[in-house]
Parts: structure tokens; C-alpha cells; sequence
């Protein structure tokens, strides 16, 4: 096997594990979300002034699938629309108080899981990391590439 497909397979198995150990401890702890809801809160509490525009492009999505989302999010009370004075076109999103609290849970969970992995990233190298990050965004920037020469909708493919 050459060694770009088994770093392909390592990355898949490794996402593969990630997501399975995660998953359990998530659907417990935000029972009553999906993952893409939960994704959107932790969006939406990490930027300033997100709209359906900047969550359908960070999450590979259709404008019309985030609106989906986004409305779900709304009509549970967990995020609210608003708009600028000086902009009455365009809709932005803000967590309510219970948006916050559903935002804190998540990134409680993310901390727990750097906690439990803290063990291996500790053993790594400044060399290593600076290593690994260039090969992630060369090869990020490589996919970016062949995207847009395909022409590859990528507002078609959900990735949760």
C-alpha cells in the first residue's frame, strides 16, 4: 500500500473513531439536537454576525438547508434573527439564553475530549504539529483547488 493511501485510511479511521467515541457522550448530554443544530449554535456563539451565507459556506451547505436549520433553531428558542439599522436586507443570528446554555454544554464536551486525548498531543513535537499543519493545509488547499476546477457544488454535499 503506498503511503498516501495509508495516510488517507489513517485520517478516515481516525475521524471514524473520533466521531464514535464523541458520539454517545453528545447525544446524552444535548439530547433533543442533531448534529448539524448543535454545529450552527457553536457557530453562531463563535462569530460576529453570522448569517445563512457564512453557515452554508463553513459547513458545505445549501443556503436553503441552513434556513431549515436555522428556523428549527428559532422556532426551540435557542437562537434569534436580527438586523442592522444600517442594513435591512440582510438577517443575522444571535444565541438566545438558552442558545448559551446549549453552547456551553458543547464546548464543555470539546474540553472533555482534549482532556481525554491530552495524553498523545503532549508527546508530539512543535516539529511534528508545524509539520502536520502544513501537510493538512497543502493538501486542504490541493481539494480547495479541485473543487472549483470540477465545479463541484459543494452547497450539494452535506458533511455533519
Amino acid at each position: 500500500m503506498k503511503k498516501e493511501e495509508q495516510v488517507l485510511r489513517g485520517f478516515r479511521d481516525v475521524l471514524k473513531k473520533l466521531v464514535l467515541l464523541n458520539k454517545v457522550k453528545m447525544e446524552d448530554s444535548l439530547k433533543g439536537y442533531k448534529p448539524s443544530e448543535v454545529h450552527c449554535i457553536d457557530y453562531i456563539g463563535r462569530h460576529v454576525d453570522p448569517n445563512v451565507a457564512k453557515l452554508a459556506e463553513s459547513f458545505y451547505m445549501t443556503t436553503g438547508a441552513i434556513s431549515k436549520i436555522t428556523t428549527k433553531l428559532i422556532k426551540k428558542g435557542i437562537i434569534e434573527s436580527y438586523q442592522k439599522p444600517d442594513n435591512k436586507k440582510e438577517i443575522y443570528f444571535r444565541l438566545t439564553e438558552q442558545g448559551k446554555v446549549i453552547y456551553k454544554i458543547h464546548e464543555e464536551l470539546h474540553k472533555e475530549f482534549q482532556e481525554r486525548d491530552k495524553a498523545v498531543f503532549e508527546q508530539v513535537t512543535e516539529e511534528q504539529f508545524d509539520s502536520m499543519l502544513r501537510f493538512v493545509e497543502k493538501y486542504s488547499k490541493h481539494l480547495d483547488a479541485e473543487i472549483k476546477k470540477q465545479g463541484v457544488d459543494i452547497g450539494r454535499n452535506k458533511f455533519e
